[in-house]
């Protein structure tokens, strides 16, 4: 048994070993390419454009969205919005009200219904194709903000190249510095923005379009066959077929679109969810399209990575379930050689703090104060793979789910709340057990370790303990604030009537 588990720990191991030191890799290119830089150029061609703004229930974000589409520098007569509705709730009203508004303002916005959520957002994007007029499309979702200068910054790349299919704009978090949790997620976002996207890019592999603040070739999209509802996650499905066709993608690090980052855990997870299980359906989809393809070996081996990154999930739960028992088989001697091996896989840890390091290092100032949240972003990673662990196996063994979005409440600044938003979760997940009794699980590991003065197991075994159990607490936790907000507003609203 003791071998068993020994082993078993080995091969999870190394397969975050596997796909933590692709940091490594991606750190090599970074220093290849650090020094190119996107060249400036200048808009001298006026298309006809389109803006997408996708939305569902967004009550308290639509009018910052369509206020700043229209606000977007580009010539009235060739600038078209449209707002594709799927909304079920007052949102509709507020909508029509804003489209009038604009209309009255000479601006060319339609507000786009369908009968039914059919396809969720990909169906909706692909409605409304249907009428688009614009030879390109420019796709925001409600919790950005487009920049004046989005068209100015974009359009020119198209011109340069006839190949490029879609132009990606680098996120830029409105709300980051709004607490703890928002800091470790424009920490990851960073991640993937400065150092994944941006590099690979740069080196040739595929990227992908990130559902919101980019904008396609309307024709690109249509050559690779339209935008499909079969994943979650449609725009990594649509990226990879268009790639895949042989258009090109360009990634603009110096040109951001603002958003808001959910600031309530549960939101979060939904968010987290569904990424997950999206890259997982799509890569299952897609791995036999891109190994069939014609395209060089090393850009099929850095997709495979890429498609498939999220399988670690359920590797670091069963790593953190594991972690226990070693220390009692650590303790009980005989099994140096093995413990002598795993030493090794610490290099993936290294590897993905230069991998955030660079990213932070990249594009802020104060780099050094924030480098020190990675043991946070860490502990937080570790606690969301219960989670995403979950949305896993739903993405390999076919099981469907519809798109839940993320709620957005309008937050900017600190003083601003969530909690007593409309669409604020009320319930969490029975996946909260899980999270708790793992929490309590790995402290065991903690104390154990201390008890026979196995050390080195300590930090690991921390960072397993306090991910997983400030998961579950501030799922609980802020769950239950919000419903105890909604029943006092329905208190409140009942007395007069009483009355």
């Amino acid at each position: 048994m003791e071998q068993f588990i020994l082993l078993a720990y080995i091969f999870c191991l190394s397969i975050l070993f596997i796909f933590g030191a692709h940091g490594f890799v991606m750190v090599y290119h970074y220093y290849k390419h650090r020094h190119e830089n996107d060249s400036d150029l200048q808009l001298t061609d006026t298309p006809m454009v389109t803006v997408q703004l996708p939305i569902f229930n967004e009550m308290y974000v639509v009018r910052r969205l369509i206020d700043a589409s229209c606000s977007i520098d580009y010539p009235k007569e060739k600038l078209e919005i449209q707002v594709l509705d799927d909304s079920t709730d007052e949102t509709v009203d507020l909508v029509e009200s804003i489209v009038r508004e604009k209309q009255d303002q000479g601006y060319t916005i339609h507000h786009i219904r369908r009968a039914n959520r059919k396809g969720f957002k990909a169906g909706a994007l692909k409605e409304g194709l249907k009428t688009a007029t614009g030879e390109f499309i420019a796709i925001f979702d409600a919790d950005f903000i487009p920049r004046p200068e989005f068209f100015q910054k974009t359009i020119p790349y198209f011109y340069k190249n006839a190949k490029i299919g879609m132009v990606q704009t680098r996120w830029e978090h409105l709300n980051g510095e709004y607490s703890l949790m928002t800091r470790t997620q424009a920490m990851a976002l960073d991640g993937h923005f400065v150092i994944e996207q941006n590099i690979r890019n740069k080196a040739g592999y595929f990227i992908n379009f990130n559902a919101t603040g980019g904008v396609w070739r309307k024709s690109c999209i249509v050559d690779a066959g339209n935008w499909q509802s079969d994943t979650l996650t449609e725009d990594l499905d649509l990226s990879y077929r268009a790639q895949l066709k042989g258009w090109k993608f360009k990634f603009l690090r110096d040109v951001t679109s603002p958003a808001e980052l959910p600031a309530e855990i549960n939101a979060l997870k939904s968010q987290q969810f569904r990424w997950t299980k999206g890259a997982i359906e799509t890569a299952r989809k897609l791995l036999p399209m891109v190994w069939k393809s014609k395209i060089p070996m090393r850009i099929k081996i850095h997709s495979t990575f890429h498609l498939t990154n999220n399988i670690v999930f359920p590797f670091i739960v069963l790593a953190s379930i594991l972690n226990v028992p070693l220390t009692f088989i650590k303790h009980g001697g005989g099994f140096d050689a093995y413990f002598d091996f795993m030493s090794v896989f610490v290099l993936a840890f290294i590897g993905s703090f230069m991998f955030y390091m660079y990213s932070q290092k990249d594009i802020y100032s104060d780099w050094r104060r924030r480098i020190f949240l990675f043991p946070v972003f860490m502990a937080g990673s570790m606690g969301f793979a219960v989670n995403n662990s979950k949305a896993v196996l739903e993405g390999l063994f076919k099981r469907k789910s519809e798109f839940v979005r993320t709620p957005k409440y309008g937050i900017e600044g600190k003083k601003e709340s969530w909690k007593d938003k409309k669409y604020v979760p009320v319930k969490f997940s029975w996946m909260v057990i899980v999270e708790i009794a793992l929490a309590l699980y790995c402290f065991l590991g903690v104390v154990s370790s201390l008890y026979y003065l196995e050390i080195a197991a300590v930090p690991f075994q921390l960072l397993f303990t306090s991910g997983y159990g400030f998961v579950a607490y501030l799922s609980v936790q802020q769950a239950l604030e919000a419903r105890r907000i909604k029943i006092s507003q329905i208190n409140l609203t009942i007395e007069p009537l009483a009355a």
